[in-house]
C-alpha cells in the first residue's frame, strides 16, 4: 500500500507558505508505517515544535492501473474520504533551506490520519466537495474540491505515470489554507459538509 501526496495544489495555501506555484503536480510519498492507528491519539514528537495540521480529500484507489488517461482514471476509485497530513514544520523547514529531502517531517509514525470514505455516488458533483477541519471546536481549515489547481481524475492519471496503482493505495490531494502549529491538548474533528469523519486527540 501507498501513500501518495499531492503539495501546492490550493492556490492559497501556496500563498500562505510562501511557496511558488507549480507548473505540474508536487508528488512525495509517505510510508504506511506513518497511519495513525483508529482511536489513538496523535502524539507530537519530542524531535519537533511545530506539528501543522493539514486537511486533505483522500481517494482510495480500487484497481490497479498505469498510464491511466484522465478520461478513464474515474473507473480507479469508488470512494472519497479525509485524512490529515501532519508536518513537522520546523523540521521541514531546516531541510528544505538546505536543499534536502523532507520525508521525516511528513512521514514519521502516526503523521497520517485516515478518517472514514464515503461512495463517490453519495456525491453530487465530485468537483464541488466542501471539506472543513475544526480545532477546539472553532473552524480553522475549509476547502472545496473546485478550488484544487489538478483535479481527481487529473491527479491520478498523472502519478499513474510514474507509479504503478494498486488496490488500496491512498493519494492525498492537498490541502487549502489555513494550516497551523497544533498543541497537546487540541481536538481536531474533521468533516465533508455536514458530516464528520475522524475525531483526534492531540496528546
Amino acid at each position: 500500500m501507498k501513500i501518495i501526496c499531492i503539495g501546492r495544489n490550493y492556490s492559497e495555501h501556496i500563498t500562505e507558505l510562501n511557496n511558488e506555484k507549480p507548473e505540474e503536480p508536487v508528488v512525495f510519498m509517505k510510508p504506511d508505517s506513518s497511519i495513525l492507528l483508529k482511536n489513538f491519539p496523535f502524539v507530537i514528537p519530542e524531535f519537533t515544535k511545530e506539528v501543522h495540521h493539514e486537511v486533505e480529500l483522500v481517494v482510495k484507489i480500487n484497481k490497479v492501473g498505469k498510464y491511466i488517461s484522465p478520461k478513464f482514471a474515474h473507473k480507479y476509485y469508488e470512494q472519497i474520504g479525509l485524512g490529515i497530513d501532519f508536518t513537522a514544520r520546523d523540521l521541514q523547514a531546516k531541510l528544505k533551506a538546505k536543499g534536502l529531502p523532507w520525508e521525516i517531517a511528513k512521514g514519521f509514525d502516526g503523521a497520517t490520519v485516515v478518517g472514514e470514505f464515503k461512495n463517490k455516488e453519495d456525491f453530487t458533483d465530485l468537483t464541488a466537495i466542501d471539506f472543513s477541519l475544526l480545532k477546539n471546536g472553532v473552524c480553522v481549515q475549509t476547502g472545496n474540491s473546485r478550488d484544487m489547481l489538478w483535479k481527481i481524475d487529473e491527479l491520478i492519471s498523472y502519478v499513474s505515470q510514474f507509479f504503478t496503482l494498486k488496490i488500496g493505495d491512498l493519494i492525498y490531494t492537498g490541502t487549502p489554507a489555513g494550516v497551523s502549529k497544533i498543541d497537546s491538548g487540541d481536538v481536531l474533528e474533521g468533516f465533508i459538509g455536514d458530516e464528520k469523519m475522524f475525531g483526534i486527540n492531540v496528546l
